[in-house]
């Protein structure tokens, strides 16, 4: 009789307050809290949405031509895929041995992304996708991603790593897809998001709080039978300022982190608390999902193909296509 054998990873979920609006500040961090993790002997490490540089809550409480010095700052102090920044940053991925998915703002030509790297433990960008639709006012900053960011998963000697931004979590169809390239692991990442302060009550909508926004992570787990990682970021009083966010009733105080790691049955495994910079880690056996699937598989025996299927397209569209030459 063949017995199940245990594939135990230490993963990590990092909650950490960005360098706002600093490229070089952002890299530097990122490769301490590698370090810091290598340390701890972890095997896969998620990050925040946009962790470099920062989530800009700006375009929330001003205008698009009022933000515009902000947001060229921004733009210059994004990072670029091909570039010394994100080398350096492979370097010290591959130094500490670790796999990892980035959140980042991506500066490409005239443009800026909402993307995810995922770097294996040689310091080898894998995979990098882009957030397929920005949400709301995001979608005045950032461009969409195309039908090839549709693969948000990828292999790694620690299972199959998975990958998406905020609220791409609320997307069925995209979850879906997700299960359907069989995640072992995934790493939600998300920006700050506070909690309702209850002195504000209903004025301020439920849907932008941490509290459904880690339920959504959450349910990902219990759907998917995959263990989750909850990235969150932070942010600190003294940037409010900074951040123009000094004026939202609901930002109170330091805070706005989430962070958590849910198990394949949705069952909370590490938390922390909102105003902490950190790293969650949680050492769990990979086969937990395989127990979890023996009751629910929605890719699986839990589907009815035949009655409802996805259809999708992987083909990335781009704004130039060069036609072939006639044969002569």
């Amino acid at each position: 009789m063949t017995a199940p054998v245990e594939r135990t990873v230490r993963v990590a979920a990092v909650q950490a307050e960005p360098v706002w609006n600093d490229l070089q500040g952002g890299v530097e961090k990122v490769i301490s809290l590698l370090g810091d993790a290598g340390k701890e002997g972890a095997n896969v490490v998620g990050f925040p949405e946009v962790f470099i540089p920062g989530y800009p809550w700006s375009m929330f409480t001003t205008s698009a031509l009022d933000n515009g010095p902000f947001m060229d700052e921004y733009f210059h102090n994004s990072l670029a895929v091909d570039s010394d920044e994100m080398r350096r940053i492979q370097v010290a991925v591959k130094e500490n041995g670790t796999f990892c998915v980035l959140g980042f703002s991506e500066r490409y030509r005239g443009s800026l992304y909402i993307s995810q790297v995922f770097i294996n433990i040689d310091g080898q960008i894998v995979h990098h996708r882009r957030k397929t639709k920005p949400t709301h006012v995001e979608r005045a900053y950032w461009g969409t991603g195309e039908g090839d960011s549709l693969k948000t998963v990828v292999d790694s000697p620690f299972g199959r790593i998975g990958g998406l931004n905020c609220w791409e979590h609320t997307q069925p169809l995209l979850r879906y897809y997700e299960y359907q390239q069989d995640v072992d692991i995934h790493v939600a990442s998300w920006p700050a998001i506070w909690d309702r302060p209850e002195s504000f009550g209903s004025k301020m909508p439920y849907w932008i709080t941490s509290d459904i926004n880690r339920k959504m992570s959450q349910a990902m787990a219990f759907e998917g039978a995959c263990f989750v990682l909850v990235c969150t970021q932070v942010m600190s009083e003294e940037n409010f300022n900074k951040n123009k966010v000094q004026d939202l009733e609901y930002v109170q105080g330091t805070g706005g982190g989430f962070s958590a790691i849910f198990g394949p049955g949705g069952e909370p495994i590490a938390t922390m608390p909102s105003d902490k910079e950190g790293i969650l880690y949680a050492n769990v056996d990979v086969n937990d999902k395989l127990r979890a699937k023996q009751w629910l598989d929605v890719v699986g025996h839990y589907s009815r193909p035949d009655m409802l299927s996805l259809r999708v397209n992987t083909h990335p569209s781009k704004p130039v296509f060069f036609a072939e030459e006639p044969e002569k």
